[in-house]
């Protein structure tokens, strides 16, 4: 086993955890997004209860929490652990350190900065609505059911959580500007002829994805 101790703990295995379940996390935000894309349904909230009914009580879902947990867990850990490590190392190294910094992506040198906004975002974002359904007595619809949708009405009038929503939408975007083309050069997933197709497909579903997150906030405070 300790072969696998020093493999995982070493920068390379390190990035590799990130990888893995940097793309994980991707497939998640994928998921999340058609759900909340029921909140723009004229049904007056009926879809997106419907959707949170789903996923709050599917025995399967409430098992894959427990590896998601685990994904946010890894990533975030592994993260944080890279990022003191590369802090420790441009002390040591200097001007050299320097002069790749000057030819790389302020996103690229920011991960770690970045992913500290979009945990603080998730901690929040948590607290408001996962932590509310869970262990908070909710509104009700007409039915008895728990009414998420009011719940969401009720955060996105908040306009210090709408801006704070926003601002973590920026974030993840430009940490996945990074991440989900660098998650493929770690796992070594490279080619000349399609790493470019795998850059530009990155920055598609980086900006769809965080703009269309985004849109949730701005279109509840001003709109309804």
């Amino acid at each position: 086993m300790s072969w696998i101790t020093k493999t995982f703990s070493s920068s390379i295995g390190r990035k590799i955890i990130m990888a893995v379940t940097g793309l994980f996390l991707c497939t998640f935000l994928v998921v999340h997004l058609v759900g909340n894309l029921q909140l723009f349904k004229a049904d007056n909230g009926a879809a997106f209860n419907a959707y949170s009914e789903f996923m709050g009580h599917n025995p399967l879902i409430r098992t894959m929490e427990i590896v998601l947990v685990l994904g946010f867990g890894f990533h975030i850990y592994e993260g944080l652990a890279l990022g003191a490590k590369n802090r420790a190392a441009r002390g040591k190294q200097g001007y050299v350190s320097d002069h790749i910094e000057q030819n790389s992506s302020w996103h690229s040198r920011s991960m770690s900065l970045l992913g500290s906004i979009v945990l603080f975002f998730l901690i929040v974002h948590l607290y408001n609505f996962f932590g509310s359904l869970r262990f908070t007595d909710v509104p009700r619809d007409a039915n008895g059911n728990e009414d998420a949708y009011a719940l969401v009405l009720a955060a996105f009038k908040n306009p210090f959580y709408v801006f704070l929503y926003v601002v973590g939408q920026v974030a993840l975007l430009y940490h996945l500007l990074h991440g989900f083309s660098s998650a493929f050069q770690t796992l070594g997933l490279t080619h000349r002829k399609y790493t470019p197709a795998i850059k530009l497909f990155g920055y598609g579903f980086s900006i769809i994805v965080c703009a269309a997150f985004a849109a949730m906030p701005v279109y509840f405070f001003f709109f309804k």
